[in-house]
């Protein structure tokens, strides 16, 4: 089974990319962060064609996230990270599929620091921290699957140096993270690369791409039952370089199946 997460960044606007890539990786299942279009407005036709099935929760002009599978019609289990009625984001989904719980999520940025922004996205941490802990209970394979917009430690930047006030690098956000892997999830791409510089996401300013100056900031946790399953992971760095490209790369983790552990 391989999943992958890829902050599109406009799905409209770069689904020529999106198929392409679709085409030539082959993923089972995708995690979609960035739709920036109305739900009226997924191109859930083409994905279709394309043999993907989809969930998707949009958002005119910000946000939005979507699941895609190659395994038929997708079981919702939850639209909305619970903790905050009042919060009208669209930045989580989360369904069952092939045996596995996937919450797709897109974290807040929390820029500038310090203000409310920053504010609010250690909020909504803290709401992803008590899902979590519900997801643990229910005795399910269970990943949760996204652009954290965190930068874990200092491997996952090329420039540490230069984020110490930046939101995805401050402590507060970093510690909220390693809670989370903490109280029963493994940061899947860490488990297989502990000392690896690696990056999915790459400005698009001062051909940051181009010097390879990235960021890591799309991750995969799998709770204790699925972890045994990771036996692979990487990013598809090749996509940021296309042309009109996401300012992210895809990144993916392959699981083995059930029968094969």
């Amino acid at each position: 089974m391989k999943i992958a997460t890829y902050n599109i960044n406009g799905i409209n606007g770069r689904i020529v990319n999106v198929l392409r890539w679709l085409q030539e990786a082959e993923p089972d299942v995708v995690c979609l962060q960035e739709l920036k279009c109305e739900d009226n407005r997924f191109p859930k036709k083409a994905l279709l064609e394309a043999g993907y099935h989809a969930i998707w929760q949009g958002q005119q002009s910000w946000n939005g996230v979507a699941i895609l599978s190659r395994y038929g019609e997708i079981q919702e289990t939850r639209r909305g990270l619970p903790g905050d009625a009042e919060d009208k984001h669209s930045r989580y989904i989360e369904a069952f599929i092939n045996g596995v719980v996937i919450g797709c999520l897109y974290l807040p940025n929390g820029n500038p620091w310090p203000g409310s922004k920053f504010d609010y996205k250690l909020r909504w941490m803290e709401r992803l921290q008590s899902h979590a802990d519900k997801l643990l209970t229910f005795g399910l394979p269970g990943a949760l699957v996204g652009d954290y917009n965190v930068m874990p430690t200092e491997l996952d930047t090329y420039k540490p140096v230069k984020y110490l006030k930046n939101a995805l690098f401050r402590p507060e956000s970093r510690e909220s993270f390693k809670r989370l892997v903490d109280s029963g999830w493994t940061d899947a791409i860490r488990k297989l690369y502990p000392d690896e510089h690696i990056y999915t996401f790459w400005d698009y300013l001062h051909n940051a791409y181009g010097r390879d100056a990235g960021l890591r900031l799309d991750h995969f946790l799998l709770n204790g039952i699925l972890e045994p399953r990771l036996i692979a992971a990487g990013v598809d760095k090749q996509v940021r370089g296309w042309e009109h490209s996401s300012d992210h790369g895809p990144a993916w983790i392959e699981l083995a199946d059930l029968t094969g552990v």
